[in-house]
């Protein structure tokens, strides 16, 4: 449990960075003693996995704080304008250049700029990056009388500068010039403790700022994204909370809710790391491998319901209303024990044990026939009980030739 006064409660809050893990820990603990001083910083870290903000931390705990804090992001830059872009240029100094023009180094005197995706410069622009790094000076494009600036450099890369220096790619004396001080920002997947926090976080932002009712986060669904590997680190979870609020405006969302839009989003490995698909193998079997992990996830989910069945916290599924809801999975899937396909009087229909002696074809025909003879082929439950969007489902309906029987 975390206290109030705990060290690390009070660093989140003073640099607005969330997260307990260790990694997020050394982080800010770093910053505390980076951001005060001029010293040039890199943050190394992957796409998404909020570089930025700890940019921006060093900016807002600096004596530098007051002046401007300039974002550039290099490799959104073309390369025939970028030292144009970076250091200005004087009137006539190319076709274009109408008039005198400053670059982001001059706008950001006085305070910091943040060079995001350094690792994308042109050779010959990071010569020039080096010498306002070591002496303060730059000469814009097209001028023969260099401009002093009063900047502090904060760069950052999603790649390996120290490969890149080593295929010649980034230079040498710049790389280690930037790495004297380098922070580094764990992926999401490497602070995975650090999930329901930030999605609570980005849940209730996103609902006070859109005026929408938020309820909160099932137990499930947080552990379900604890355990997806967001490749896209924050950026991806924070774009996938809001849109979810947004859409799902009004209650708890549940597992179900999870497994639905990520499904949307994701393929089968990302959603269940714990069955990863294998390059080596022909597509009956890769099909086959992507149906059980539809099943592994339904079953793992199944269980937690059962779990909460046997705690009475939801409605047992008798088929009488009460007005709660309760998972239609459960009367769809085979317990773990059956050794059966399925039965006249039972509603088992698969048994994942049997997956290898049928065609990938077999078993997804099967678990889409009975599925909805369950839900007398109401398609968008049958589409929620098998975690499946329901253009998919019309689509392998169509396939298969699926029809109701009177």
């Amino acid at each position: 449990m975390y206290f109030e006064d705990n060290r690390t409660v009070t660093l989140q809050r003073k640099f607005g960075i969330l997260g307990q893990s260790a990694g997020v820990q050394s982080m800010l603990e770093t910053i505390e003693q980076v951001a005060p001083t001029d010293i040039s910083v890199l943050i190394a870290g992957e796409s998404g996995s909020g570089k930025e903000l700890v940019a921006s931390a060093l900016h807002k705990h600096s004596r530098r704080s007051h002046k401007p804090f300039v974002i550039v992001n290099c490799g959104a830059i073309p390369a025939g304008i970028i030292e144009s872009e970076l250091f200005g240029h004087k009137k006539g100094a190319f076709t274009g250049a109408g008039s005198d023009r400053k670059g982001y180094f001059q706008a950001a005197d006085g305070g910091t700029i943040f060079l995001d995706e350094i690792g994308e410069t042109p050779l010959e622009t990071q010569v020039k990056l080096l010498r306002v790094l070591e002496q303060g000076e730059f000469l814009p494009v097209g001028s023969s009388s260099s401009m002093k600036v009063d900047v502090r450099i904060v760069a950052a890369s999603n790649r390996n500068l120290e490969k890149e220096v080593d295929t010649g790619s980034f230079r040498k004396d710049l790389f280690y010039r930037l790495k004297a001080i380098t922070i580094t920002v764990p992926s999401l997947r490497d602070r995975r403790d650090d999930i329901p926090v930030l999605a609570n976080k980005f849940a209730n932002d996103c609902a006070i700022r859109n005026q929408i009712l938020f309820k909160g986060f099932s137990e499930g669904a947080l552990k379900v994204m604890s355990q997806h590997r967001w490749p896209g680190n924050i950026r991806e979870l924070k774009n996938f909370i809001e849109s979810m609020v947004i859409l799902e405006k009004g209650g708890v969302i549940k597992t179900e809710v999870i497994y639905r839009y990520l499904n949307a989003e994701s393929s089968p490995t990302e959603l269940n790391p714990l069955l990863p698909v294998k390059l080596d193998r022909n597509v009956d079997q890769a099909e086959r491998e992507l149906i059980l992990q539809q099943l592994f996830m339904l079953r793992r989910e199944i269980a937690e319901m059962k779990g909460l069945i046997d705690q009475n916290l939801v409605p047992r599924p008798t088929g009488e209303s009460n007005g709660e809801e309760y998972h239609p999975a459960l009367e769809v899937l085979p317990d773990d024990h059956s050794n059966e396909i399925h039965s006249d009087d039972s509603p088992t229909i698969l048994n994942p044990q049997m997956l290898g002696t049928l065609t990938a074809a077999q078993v997804e025909k099967e678990l889409i026939t009975r599925s909805l003879e369950r839900f007398n082929f109401n398609k968008r439950k049958t589409a929620q009980a098998l975690q499946m969007a329901e253009r998919t489902l019309y689509r392998k309906i169509k396939e298969y030739e699926i029809v109701k029987e009177n």
